[in-house]
């Protein structure tokens, strides 16, 4: 199981990648309608997530809300959980259900990914389609340096 949740977090750091990529600092403080999250409060409550992930798989319950950086830091904050994610997985078992570890923070945190994809669209700054299914993801690559798109449209 902790296989798939480390494909899980190589498919997030993937996916997340290409839409924090190459954006204008402007975007960080992109909101379409006053009631919504900027691009960058979003990207920090990612984080967060990843960070509750690293938690709830220790057996633990902590959450922390944390204030949102500046895009740059919260790109970087990204990765690093991702990788400390990653770690935590590959090297001990999970002290959750991974399945709830999966429907909860993980997917949580690629529905956001999405949300961001939206915004970047709206804010004029559009990532390609991509066939993900032909993307070369391996569980461990949760860096920032991902492998080209294979089939973008």
């Amino acid at each position: 199981m902790n296989e798939f949740l480390r494909h899980a977090v190589a498919t997030l750091a993937y996916r997340g990648g290409k839409v924090i990529r190459d954006v204008p600092a402007s975007f960080a403080d992109f909101r379409p309608a006053d009631n919504t999250r900027t691009p960058v409060q979003i990207l920090a409550h990612i984080g967060d997530l990843l960070e509750w992930s690293c938690v709830i798989a220790r057996g633990e319950k902590t959450w922390n809300d944390a204030t949102p950086l500046s895009w740059d830091r919260e790109s970087s904050r990204f990765f690093d959980t991702l990788q400390k994610l990653d770690k935590q997985l590959a090297d001990n078992p999970v002290q959750c259900e991974p399945e709830r570890l999966f429907q909860g923070p993980i997917a949580d945190a690629l529905t956001h990914v999405g949300q961001i994809a939206i915004l970047r669209r709206m804010a004029g700054f559009p990532i390609r389609g991509e066939n993900y299914f032909r993307a070369e993801i391996v569980a461990g690559r949760v860096g920032s340096d991902q492998t080209p798109p294979k089939r973008e449209f």
